[in-house]
């Protein structure tokens, strides 16, 4: 059995194949840049990081390296049943910018069994745009998400939406963007549940405000949701 630097030096050695420095060039990740980035395309790296077996402790293993594809890899080697509350501050440390948000919404976090209270935790006030994006994509997923997600994805986009437009430097415009993003992936999955919910939605985005994130919103609504 190969040890945990072995096999990342494998797993390293077979995304270099797939590098492509034209990709790597042109992305731009909204938040901290990688040290190091191939330009693998995602669904690539999907297909070599499933080849895998799953293993926790190999993932966490590869979410602290400093490497685009090794820390994306992480998310779909991890077993999201080991992914209980005291390990959250683990993972959402390396959730530094857009791209990592979204494939740890995609991969692991809406797999996780207890994922209704990370929801909540992360999209708690005190939390980082990138981990209330993360929790807002995964909740997007998350097989029969709950009404009442309606009212906390609307607050913490508010709340974004705010401080994108004050001069504290917690949330800029691009950030709140993606929340506005998150928010409407959310608020339109829980409204293909059913009429009931379809309506729960709209009554409650009629009070949504008038910030730049917000207007995202209701512009999003106006085709998605067909009002």
């Amino acid at each position: 059995m190969m040890n945990p630097t072995t096999r990342m030096t494998a797993l390293l050695g077979a995304m270099r194949r797939e590098r492509n420095g034209a990709v790597a060039d042109a992305m731009c990740p909204v938040g901290t840049p990688y040290g190091l980035n191939y330009g693998v395309s995602l669904p690539t790296l999907r297909m070599l990081a499933r080849a895998e077996a799953p293993d926790y402790e190999f993932a966490k293993y590869l979410a602290l390296q400093d490497v685009r594809e090794l820390r994306l890899a992480a998310y779909h080697i991890a077993e999201p049943a080991r992914l209980t509350e005291t390990e959250y501050p683990f993972w959402g440390e390396g959730i530094v910018n857009s791209e990592l948000a979204e494939e740890a919404a995609f991969a692991l976090l809406h797999r996780v069994p207890d994922f209704p209270n990370l929801f909540e935790r992360w999209t708690a006030p005190d939390m980082p745009w990138s981990l209330q994006y993360a929790a807002l994509m995964a909740a997007s997923r998350f097989t029969g998400p709950d009404p009442a997600w309606i009212g906390r994805a609307l607050e913490t986009l508010h709340r974004a939406a705010e401080r994108a437009e004050s001069a504290d430097g917690t949330c800029t415009r691009e950030q709140a963007l993606l929340i506005a993003r998150g928010a409407v992936a959310l608020l339109v999955r829980i409204a293909s549940c059913n009429e009931e919910n379809r309506q729960a939605v709209l009554r409650a985005a009629g009070s949504v405000g008038d910030l730049p994130a917000e207007n995202y919103l209701r512009e999003e609504f106006s085709w998605q949701l067909e009002i």
